[in-house]
This record gives C-alpha cells, sequence and structure tokens, in this order.
C-alpha cells in the first residue's frame, strides 16, 4: 500500500504525445446485512455510516473526473456517502452494468467462511479463474466484460481522471489487465471496503500500457477506530496454544 496522493498533485507529468487516462477506483462500503454469506450479484445495501472514512477517500480522489457505478446498489449509496461528507456531486454517474460483481449463481448465499474453507489452502478468490459457478460466471467472464468496458471508457474519456465505485472483483479484474492482461495476478491483492486503487492507462503512437500508482489505498487507517472496512474474505485463522 502506497502513501496517499493529494488530489492536487494527481496529474505527473507524461511524456511528450502521451495521454494519460487515470482510474481512481473505489470499492464500495462494508455489506451488514449479508449474515456471513456469499452476495455476490445480489443487490444488498452497505454501512455508509463512517463520515470520517468518507471525507478521506473524498480528499485524494480528483474534482473533475469522469463517475461511472456498477449497476448494485451498494456502489450508488458509497458514492452518495463521498458526495455527503464535501466532495463536489458530479452531473452524472452511468450505471454501468460491466462493472458488477461477478455472478456467483448457486453459491450465493452459502456461509462464506465454510464454503471458502473447503477451497485448496493459497485460494484468492472464490475458484479458479476458468471456473465457472453453477447458475452464474466464472472470474474469467468477470474480467473480459470488465476489461471491455474499461477499453471503450479509455477511448471515450481518454486523458482525463475516471473514478469507478465497483467491487472487489471488479478491481481485481482491472488490477490483471494493468498487470500486462494476467487475470490471475489481480486476484493476489487485497482490495478493502472503501480502498482507492490507482491504474493509469498511457497511450502513444500506437503503443499502450499500464502503470499502478497505488493499490488498496486506506487514507483514513492511521486512526484504528475506523477500522472496520476490513472484512476478510474467508475464515479467520486463530493460533491457540497447547495445554
Amino acid at each position: 500500500m502506497s502513501n496517499p496522493v493529494p488530489a492536487s498533485v494527481s496529474k505527473p507529468a507524461a511524456a511528450s504525445g502521451v495521454v494519460a487516462t487515470r482510474w481512481w477506483w473505489v470499492r464500495h462500503a462494508p455489506v451488514r446485512e449479508d449474515g456471513g454469506c456469499i452476495y455476490g450479484q445480489k443487490d444488498l445495501g452497505c454501512d455508509t455510516s463512517d463520515r470520517v472514512v468518507f471525507e478521506a477517500v473524498g480528499k485524494i480522489l480528483p474534482r473533475d473526473a469522469v463517475w461511472y457505478a456498477s449497476n448494485l446498489k451498494r456502489t450508488h449509496q458509497t458514492a452518495d456517502a463521498i458526495w455527503a461528507a464535501g466532495f463536489p456531486k458530479p452531473a452524472a454517474m452511468p450505471h454501468e452494468a460491466a462493472f458488477a460483481e461477478q455472478h456467483l449463481g448457486e453459491w450465493q448465499g452459502m456461509n462464506r467462511a465454510a464454503f471458502l474453507a473447503s477451497r485448496p489452502i493459497g485460494s484468492h478468490w472464490f475458484a479458479a479463474i476458468d471456473e465457472p459457478v453453477p447458475g452464474g460466471e466464472s472470474f474469467m467472464d468477470l474480467y473480459n466484460r470488465v476489461r471491455g468496458a474499461i477499453e471503450r471508457i479509455n477511448t471515450e474519456h481518454a486523458g482525463k481522471d475516471v473514478i469507478a465505485v465497483a467491487h472487489g472483483g471488479t478491481i481485481k479484474a482491472a488490477i490483471g489487465l494493468a498487470l500486462g492482461n494476467q487475470p490471475e495476478k489481480g486476484l493476489a491483492f487485497t482490495i478493502d471496503n472503501c480502498s482507492v486503487t490507482r491504474l493509469d492507462h498511457l497511450a502513444s503512437d500506437g503503443h499502450q500500457g499500464w502503470r499502478i500508482p497505488m493499490v488498496n489505498q486506506q487514507p483514513w487507517i492511521a486512526d484504528a477506530a475506523h477500522a472496520a472496512m476490513h472484512q476478510p474474505a474467508g475464515p479467520e485463522v486463530v493460533q491457540t496454544k497447547l495445554a
């Protein structure tokens, strides 16, 4: 995790002829009504009661950005909380269905800890990237739709700041793309609720690539009172001392 990047210095000089499109990914606020179960694309609400968190997030986001959110309400609620904490509300925020979380089909509603405990040790996600979920998607399905939307928006808003309020899986997919089209590498990153991840797309004369200024930035973290934005994805392992 890198140090916060103030919005006032968020646009480093690019080489002559290089167009930099800066993506600011924000994961939605914590879901408290899931009952400890997998929710995937279930349209659950989130907890936006900690104003300090949203004030801190707003301080590192650029003011003149294009905004997007997924089609699930927890991302809209998170954006509303950032604006309510003093960030200027944009004129529009399109709801991009391609940025929704992975559809976890028949696994949605299952106990998350028990399910993940049944997966191979070292797994970073619910399943292998190409494993289709019964009645849902594989991570590669998610990756391909996220990649398509990013490429389209890079063309439509080249050279701008783009704030996208989305989901853990979505942001992991975006990181995999930035790492050179390696979706499995993106899964190794932790993406906490309300965290900010910055990915810059660079294009020049038929060439393009990415740089990664920061991942999982949590600008509120200096105060332990606001640490509840971290929700372990799997069962906590507690070491117990033998008698």
